[in-house]
């Protein structure tokens, strides 16, 4: 170290004890004695975020002799000589008006108490200023992701940190965003149904910053139920198909049966389709042997659910533009040479016939009446 800069801090050591002792005085309690109260001038406390800087400015006049910083009872700096050895505290100005510090990336241990002080005909005085460090919030513990079955009590935790003290909210993101709201770090729920399964956001906020923000999946396990299967009617020779959906957590695995028999793809002429929450049975060309009851199973570890479906037949409807065709072609007498007509099929092709007959009906009755008279 310079000698010079020694020998400044050795004249200085004197007043430099001495206005530490002055600060714990005022820290204890005790108001320190000086020739004019009114100076220096009382400072405002200084509010910054963490990580931020802070300057503590202290205003002198020209009869301040010496001056010096203080955090509670560790000297920073007298004059433009450094005492602390943190490197984040450093001096920006030392003139006639002003004497200030700057503390670079504040922390939370940075908050509390900084004492200016200052000499004026050897009469020191002191100015306290409160250094407060605001933390924006952050969720420091929440529940992982959870999977219970449907009727158990649930509990979310949700624990975080910020000054000021943060505050936390529970929400439930719902499809219809119609979900509970809990302002404390626990959420409890009980009794849980599969209604209340999805996504749970936790919220924590202090106005430092912007909220912290973490969710959590609430997954919901029970047993199958059958939401859709009917009855189904299929033309013999034509494709008829079984179709069964059903809802359940976790995913259901289908089963089809036919009385005792379950049915598979290695079926000739079966094909079975399963998707997640539906499954299909399809006749790629029905028989007399299709028809009849079969049962669709749905199952998972917590249970099963069954239904009953019915495969008959179905007769073709005239309205059918085909079997329309069908049918007016047979009610159509043939033509043409050679044509043989049942006796039901229609009117006798014969021009004369009916002239005919109508006379020799008639014939009989000419015979009885008398001769006419001329």
């Amino acid at each position: 170290m310079d000698m010079r800069l020694q020998a400044r801090m050795l004249h200085s050591v004197p007043w430099v004890i001495f206005s530490g002792l002055a600060v714990l005085c005022l820290l204890q309690g005790v108001p320190v004695r000086s020739g004019d109260a009114g100076f220096p001038k009382a400072m405002d406390n200084v509010t910054v975020r963490q990580g931020d800087s802070a300057i503590l400015r202290c205003t002198v006049d020209n009869r301040v002799t010496r001056v010096a910083w203080l955090n509670r009872s560790t000297i920073l700096y007298t004059g433009n000589d450094k005492w602390s050895i943190d490197p984040r505290v450093v001096l920006l100005a030392n003139t006639k008006s002003q004497y200030s510090i700057e503390i670079q990336n504040v922390d939370i241990y940075d908050e509390g108490p900084y004492t200016c002080s200052v000499q004026t005909d050897n009469h020191p005085k002191t100015s306290r200023v409160h250094l407060i460090v605001q933390v924006p919030p952050r969720i420091v513990d929440i529940s992982s992701n959870i999977a219970v079955n449907e009727g158990s009590n649930v509990s979310l935790i949700c624990i975080a940190s910020g000054r000021p003290e943060p505050v936390v909210n529970w929400r439930y993101l719902s499809p219809k965003a119609r979900g509970f709201v809990s302002e404390d770090e626990y959420l409890e729920i009980t009794g849980i149904t599969r209604e209340q399964s999805g996504i749970y956001e936790c919220s924590a906020s202090n106005d430092v910053s912007a909220p912290d923000v973490r969710r959590v999946k609430l997954t919901v396990n029970y047993p199958p139920y059958i939401l859709d299967a009917q009855n189904i009617g299929a033309p013999l020779g034509h494709r008829g198909i079984l179709q069964c959906e059903a809802s359940a957590v976790p995913a259901a695995d289908f089963f089809w049966y036919k009385e005792d028999k379950r049915l598979s793809d290695s079926w000739r002429g079966v094909k079975v389709e399963n998707r997640e929450t539906v499954s299909r049975v399809t006749f790629l060309n029905v028989s007399e042997q299709d028809y009849g009851n079969y049962t669709c199973m749905a199952k998972n570890l917590l249970g099963h659910s069954n239904a009953s479906i019915i495969l008959f037949e179905l007769f073709q409807s005239t309205s059918s533009p085909l079997l329309q065709e069908e049918s007016t072609a047979a009610l159509t007498p043939l033509k043409g040479p050679g044509a043989v007509h049942d006796g039901n099929s229609g009117s006798p092709q014969c021009p004369f016939c009916a002239p005919l007959l109508l006379l020799l009906l008639l014939l009989p009755f000419s015979l009885l009446l008398p001769p006419a008279q001329f």
